[in-house]
């Protein structure tokens, strides 16, 4: 209890005589006050399950003064409180059952009673993932790397594949455009250079290049689909006047990739957006809504008939780039996401420490938290992405330091190692004989020889991020790109073999 009186008091001083007293007694700390708990949480439902995890949604619960959270059981035992109405359970078994509810709580305590119960079942860690094998093939290779539609058929490599990306169409003044003309549809192949052994010609309007050469393809390997994509680091400066008007650019989009004299060749779209209101080559600014909203425009005009897919980050750091922008929106609107699991680390660090560019999950020593693919998935799969909508990227190349006396992962460095195309960088049929590997870390290779340190995956790396797509329940996985690869398609093979 508490007496309380109140006197008036003016400039000089002056004080008037007390007030009457006042008594008050406090409330009993054990909740006199708001008594009156939240509504039940409806429609508790799982949104996308793996091997490893579930996750969850519900409808918003209503209170007197305002609900702060909701705590999720599993069984009896209390996982997690949250503030949102989403939530993905992790770390459990694979082809289990488990039974969830959901309590929502307010300020004061009160909480309501449980959720209806939920049971979901884990998938069957034994294989739950797809197997869409997809690499990309690049104009560019033609050039200096002589890499040829016909190699992927030499290779092996379009007996294994289930999609192409063919890299890159240009983004400018929010229209998708060609690249390259010459190597898209203009170079004359002679016949030993063709797939089927027949020369092009220079009948007008016949059509030679890359693309006659993926028709040819095509033809004999029907099983085979082939997106045309959009952007990559280089060309993705456009994106941010496309997203102004998204409606505009789907429309070109689709003129480009339908226009008759190719047609048949192209069974979807990718965009290769590098970075979505964030940075890459250049900055974008264009907000948190813009992918989500060119996403949705080109699906509405390419329709259900065609693969719409995305290239994206996997930088899982806390506001990294996968939390600039919708992704967990805009994956109603694709086919599946190409998660650019590689180049996390390399010599743009150039004086280290050396890191695998590559690593699977993440390792004590690692130089950033949340730079490596599990971290990646997971983030995805938190936003709401269904396990079946992301592949999981392969890197057919190594990146590589200089001035290294270290063998372990975490040396110091001068600068970039050479290679053959760019400093750092190198193909992974040259690094195998090159500058073979001497350990591994984080589920991918490194090498050290001389004074130079390389990290890239190999066969045996590959069969484990395999196994990795699959026991997530992955749609399966994807490289950059098909050049870096042996003449016999060594690492396509590991992946295939993986992924059944």
């Amino acid at each position: 209890a508490y007496t309380y009186t109140v006197r008036a008091r003016d400039a000089a001083g002056n004080r008037s005589t007390a007030s009457s007293q006042l008594n008050v007694t406090t409330q009993d700390g054990g909740g006199g006050g708001d008594t009156t708990p939240p509504s039940v949480p409806g429609n508790l439902r799982s949104t996308a399950t793996s091997p490893t995890s579930v996750s969850l949604a519900w409808n918003a619960s209503t209170d007197n003064v305002a609900v702060t959270g909701y705590e999720i059981y599993r069984g009896t035992t209390l996982v997690t409180t949250v503030t949102g109405t989403t939530h993905t359970d992790t770390g459990l078994t694979p082809a289990t059952a488990y039974t969830y509810t959901v309590r929502a709580r307010d300020a004061a305590g009160n909480r309501s009673t449980a959720s209806s119960q939920l049971n979901v079942t884990t998938q069957d860690g034994g294989g739950g993932g797809g197997n869409k094998l997809l690499g990309y093939f690049t104009q560019w290779g033609i050039y200096q790397r002589a890499y040829h539609v016909k190699n992927i058929v030499t290779s092996g490599s379009a007996a294994k594949l289930t999609h192409i990306n063919y890299a890159f169409g240009n983004v400018q003044n929010g229209q998708c455009t060609l690249g390259d003309t010459y190597a898209d549809y203009d170079r004359f192949y002679q016949a030993g250079e063709s797939v089927d052994g027949v020369a092009d010609t220079w009948d007008s309007g016949a059509l030679r290049g890359n693309f006659n050469q993926l028709r040819k393809l095509k033809k004999q390997f029907p099983n085979i689909k082939v997106l045309f994509s959009f952007g990559g680091w280089t060309w993705s400066g456009g994106f941010g006047q496309a997203a102004a008007n998204p409606a505009a650019f789907a429309e070109s989009c689709y003129r480009l990739v339908e226009d008759p004299r190719w047609a048949d060749v192209f069974d979807g779209i990718d965009i290769d957006w590098e970075y979505p209101n964030a940075c890459g080559l250049t900055c974008d600014t264009s907000g948190f809504s813009s992918f989500k909203n060119l996403m949705s425009a080109l699906r509405s005009r390419f329709g259900s008939s065609y693969l719409v897919t995305a290239a994206i980050t996997a930088d899982a750091t806390s506001g990294g780039k996968i939390d600039a922008a919708d992704y967990g929106g805009a994956a109603q609107y694709l086919d599946w996401y190409n998660v650019m699991t590689y180049d996390f680390f390399g010599a743009w660090a150039a004086q280290g420490p050396t890191a695998p560019h590559s690593p699977l999950n993440t390792y004590s020593g690692i130089p950033i938290t949340g730079f490596d693919s599990d971290s990646a998935i997971q983030k995805l799969k938190s936003k709401g992405v269904p396990a079946s909508k992301l592949l999981l990227g392969i890197g057919f190349y190594g990146r590589g330091w200089t001035g290294v006396t270290q063998a372990a992962p975490g040396g110091t460095a001068t600068g970039a190692a050479p290679g053959t195309y760019e400093a750092g960088n190198e193909d992974y049929k040259v690094l195998k004989t090159r500058c073979p590997a001497t350990g591994t870390v984080a589920g991918t290779a490194y090498a050290h020889c001389g004074n130079q340190w390389w990290s890239y995956d190999t066969p045996a790396t590959i069969g484990g991020k395999m196994s990795y797509s699959k026991n997530q329940g992955l749609g399966g996985a994807f490289f950059w790109e098909l050049t870096g690869d042996t003449s016999n398609g060594e690492l396509i093979s590991a992946m295939k073999s993986g992924l059944g």
